[in-house]
């Protein structure tokens, strides 16, 4: 398939790696202070997230170029898009108070 519509798929599909891979991340922060043991909660969680990111941006580039970089610009759109959502000053409003 030619023109922009594989292009705004690939992006929509990063968008959604991006929004699971950062999805995961902040969900394992919000456990990390209540895990038994937070370095292998950490380091398993980054394999996993990792894993199915590098898993996503193969299947959906098919080994083109142009589909990676638009993938990998709704990745990074996602990031952005999540941590204003969910940055700095928002997690104390969302948040339970800390005991």
């Amino acid at each position: 398939m030619t023109g922009p519509a594989p292009l705004a798929l690939s992006a929509a599909a990063g968008a959604l790696i991006g929004a699971a891979f950062f999805g995961g991340l902040w969900l394992t922060l919000r456990r990390l202070p209540g895990a038994r043991r937070p370095g292998l909660l950490a380091a398993a969680s980054y394999a996993l997230r990792l894993g199915l990111a590098v898993a996503g941006f193969a299947a959906v580039s098919g080994g083109r170029w142009d589909r990676l970089a638009a993938c990998l610009a709704g990745f990074v759109a996602a990031r952005i898009a999540m941590a204003r959502r969910l940055g700095p000053g928002r997690e104390r409003e969302a948040a339970p108070p800390c005991r």
